[in-house]
């Protein structure tokens, strides 16, 4: 039955696939929005229903954000470009988006289709306020010359660790900051809080990734830092092999570990969100963010093949995350199942019990956590009760669809 197995994920399914179908019906009639916001919905579905519910104005400012830094990651992502055609698109890459003209093709897939039809990105781009604009060029031009760097430079330790996640996505956080400020719906936040919000997701993906930035043909990609992985193994690619499964996973908690060590932060820089809507768009990833640590940790599988959130879950965290008691309750309760994880012959163990339980304990003082019950594994309820909610739900869905 997957997902649907879960009563309490079942509804949720069901309304995150009517709110998709509404998004397809209020696709722009222009031409470069229209090629945009589908596009939008091709390279990142989850962030295509989070950002709808943001206003016109500042929704169209973070979908053409969004497929700027969309397009400067594929340059960088794709292994097959020389490094000496690689570098100067990478630092001028903030240059080309003011040119209807420019477009360069690299990527797979919907990537590429992006890459290749890059005029209708610019396009949108040149119709946004001057804030924006500023806001989108200034961020791009930096992570350009970050990723720039970092090609020719391998990161060997948790500071190059940090400073790499920086120019990918901490300047995400500075970025999307300023936007909400040109807004006028949020004050300024701190850089600091920013930059921890790009930080705790882009480590998150980095460690779910491992397999499949090892793997990558022509040339794999290593983002663990030397200073972590050598503890464990001679060579990073070592641990995709059974045999060094316990040292794997020994370096993978260390790694979780090394991203909690944002949370408390993205907690601060949430609880200071005023507008409800901007408040869901950065909820729902940080949650995210902190289930997939959960299921990660002591999880060898993240050495065998893919491992992520299962659909019904993410559903419903889209659907209920609507206050920063829904934060910190998400938060408190995949901490716990972190620390219940957490093996006492761990070389981290005391550290990782710290990290935890400092979250849990900042989540807890708010006076804010309630019981809800995010289930990573095997669904707590029986078949007689999972097949009376999904006959429930097929009459719902069948109700829906047909207004």
């Amino acid at each position: 039955m997957g997902a649907l197995s879960r009563p309490e994920e079942a509804l949720a399914l069901v309304k995150l696939r009517v709110a998709a179908g509404q998004i397809k019906r209020q696709i722009p009639p222009e031409e470069h929005w229209a090629f945009g916001y589908s596009m939008l919905q091709k390279v990142s579905r989850s962030f295509a229903l989070v950002i709808q519910q943001l206003g016109p104005e500042l929704r169209n400012a973070v979908c053409i954000f969004y497929l700027v830094l969309r397009a400067l990651d594929t340059v960088e992502d794709d292994t097959s470009i020389p490094t000496e055609v690689k570098v100067p698109i990478l630092q001028e890459f903030h240059q080309h988006i003011y040119n209807r003209d420019w477009h360069f093709s690299c990527g797979t897939n919907h990537y590429r289709v992006l890459m290749d039809n890059f005029h209708h990105v610019s396009t949108a781009f040149l119709e946004l306020g001057q804030g924006y604009r500023k806001a989108i060029e200034e961020i791009t031009r930096r992570m350009g010359a970050g990723m720039a760097k970092f090609i020719c430079k391998e990161v060997e330790t948790v500071d190059d660790y940090d400073e790499y996640c920086h120019y990918v996505a901490g300047l995400v956080g500075y970025g999307l900051s300023r936007l909400f400020y040109a807004a006028g719906t949020e004050d300024l936040a701190p850089d600091s809080l920013s930059n921890s919000m790009g930080l705790f997701l882009q480590k998150t993906n980095i460690i779910r990734d491992y397999l499949e930035d090892i793997n990558e043909i022509p040339k794999s990609r290593m983002f663990w830092p030397r200073e972590i992985w050598s503890k464990y193994a001679d060579k990073l690619e070592d641990f995709k092999y059974e045999e060094n499964s316990e040292k794997a996973v020994q370096c993978l908690n260390d790694m979780v570990t090394n991203a909690l060590i944002h949370a408390e932060e993205c907690l601060q820089y949430m609880s200071a969100l005023k507008d409800h809507a901007i408040f869901r768009f950065c909820a729902i990833p940080q949650i995210m963010a902190i289930g997939t640590c959960a299921l990660c940790y002591n999880n060898v599988h993240v050495f065998r093949g893919v491992v992520k959130m299962r659909r019904g879950l993410t559903a419903r965290i889209i659907d209920e995350t609507n206050s920063m008691s829904d934060v910190y309750t998400a938060f408190y309760e995949f901490s716990s199942l972190i620390e219940s994880k957490i093996d006492d012959n761990d070389p981290n163990v005391a550290l990782t019990r710290r990290r935890v339980g400092s979250i849990k304990q900042t989540c807890k003082s708010s006076g804010l956590v309630k019981r809800r019950g995010y289930h990573l594994d095997k669904s707590p309820y029986k078949p007689m009760l999972i097949m009376i909610v999904l006959l429930l739900v097929a009459i719902l869905f069948g109700v829906l669809y047909t207004k």
